[in-house]
């Protein structure tokens, strides 16, 4: 085992992964379907993540993934049984002297080096030999399970956090659909059956339907164009080459980047902010807290609440309520309006939904008592969300600052004090 000291006391060495790990390449899958299906639930995944779904898996878990070929640098450990594709390698532990979820950190500190291995000219490419001569950190079992304990409890609270979001937002989608889609309430009272709804809320909704150009609605309720619930706004990117706009910025400046890796569609912070001069270059200036962002370009449908006042970019279009209009409601509008909105989009190079195009799409209002019963019963369930994103957020900060020094051996643990 080829090896050297890093940390202090002498008891840390840093090997090469080939030396503590078994790399092996990905296959093909048979079939690949984009979303699951009843037969094919298998996540797919390649160099850049899940890529689609097959019928079966190639491990059960207990394995790491990186690129082979095309993206490189990126490590995914996957909690469910998968199929890592052609175009990656697998990682796997090679005796019982490395901790598993310890190699996982240990891999995340270096894996972005595997990118500076490139041997492919077109298109990106490294061998299973390549990825063996990283040089990872590798203390004693007894210290790799101490390490892997803290960072664990971290990601292991985060993810109890994403799961309970995603059940409250199912819980919210499901409400938006039942009242404002499939007219649940209406559809009782118009039958004769109890809605299931306590009587005061039940007395919101009418009994009957109306015509309209989507056909029947709600008697009462309006079809108007979203411009009449929410104020459309887009915006621009200051000159990157002008420092004043950047420099010491202290205004929020939101890119669809920002929003592709959120799980919840709440926005917190952005990656980059601009100053006061760089405000002034963007004419729909600073949106305040709960405006919602719509990514309107490569991809569009990115969408969040933002919990700040943030500038946005020319490839959104945000939406400030107005008349009454629930912040809650359009997000859900806009989420299940999709097709709708990627229908009226257009472009050559790539397809962009336009503020002119994006207008006019028509939205069924309900009353304002409706409306505003929706928002009373959802903004308990969405503060939840809130918070459990900001804890989220505050963890995966602490997980980030202590990962390179536990990893590095700079940050030492007491073994004692952790059995």
């Amino acid at each position: 085992m080829r090896m050297r000291r890093i940390g202090h006391g002498g008891e840390w060495r840093e090997t090469p992964l080939a030396d503590i790990a078994v790399i092996s390449s990905g296959k093909r899958p048979p079939l690949v379907v984009k979303e699951a299906t009843a037969d094919c639930q298998i996540p797919v995944i390649g160099g850049g993540g899940p890529s689609g779904f097959t019928n079966s898996a190639l491990f059960d878990g207990g394995i790491l993934i990186t690129g082979r070929v095309g993206t490189l640098g990126k490590l995914f450990a996957p909690s469910v049984p998968s199929w890592p594709s052609d175009n990656a390698l697998v990682i796997r532990p090679n005796s019982a002297e490395t901790h598993p979820r310890f190699l996982r950190y240990a891999l995340q500190r270096v894996i972005a080096q595997a990118a500076d291995m490139n041997r492919g000219a077109a298109n990106p490419l490294i061998t299973q030999g390549d990825l063996g001569r990283l040089n990872v950190g590798h203390p004693s079992l007894p210290e790799q399970r101490a390490i892997a304990h803290i960072l664990g409890t971290l990601d292991d609270k985060i993810e109890l956090n994403r799961r309970m979001s995603e059940t409250l937002e199912g819980m919210a989608r499901a409400l938006f659909k039942s009242w404002f889609m499939d007219f649940d309430p209406v559809r009782a009272k118009a039958a004769g059956r109890d809605p299931g709804l306590p009587k005061e809320l039940a007395a919101l909704f009418p009994d009957s339907f109306q015509d309209s150009e989507l056909g029947e609605i709600p008697n009462g309720w309006e079809l108007k164009p979203i411009e009449d619930l929410a104020d459309v706004a887009g915006g621009t990117t200051p000159s990157t080459n002008e420092q004043t706009y950047w420099e010491g910025g202290i205004h929020a400046w939101v890119t669809p980047k920002d929003l592709s890796a959120l799980s919840v569609p709440i926005l917190l912070d952005t990656e980059r902010r601009i100053t006061d001069a760089g405000l002034r270059q963007i004419g729909s200036g600073l949106l305040p807290q709960g405006t919602v962002l719509l990514s309107s370009r490569a991809p569009i449908g990115y969408l969040a609440i933002a919990e700040i006042p943030v500038a946005i970019n020319q490839g959104f279009i945000a939406m400030k309520t107005k008349g009454g209009t629930s912040n809650l409601f359009l997000l859900f509008w806009a989420s299940i309006a999709h097709e709708e909105i990627m229908s009226r989009a257009n472009g050559s190079t790539f397809l962009e939904i336009s503020k002119a195009n994006f207008r006019p799409i028509p939205v069924i209002k309900p009353t304002t008592e409706v409306m505003q019963a929706f928002d009373q019963i959802l903004r308990p369930l969405y503060m939840r969300l809130v918070a459990c994103a900001r804890e989220s957020n505050t963890l995966a900060k602490m997980r980030d600052t202590l990962l390179p020094n536990l990893i590095s051996g700079d940050l030492r643990v007491k073994i004692k004090e952790m059995a």
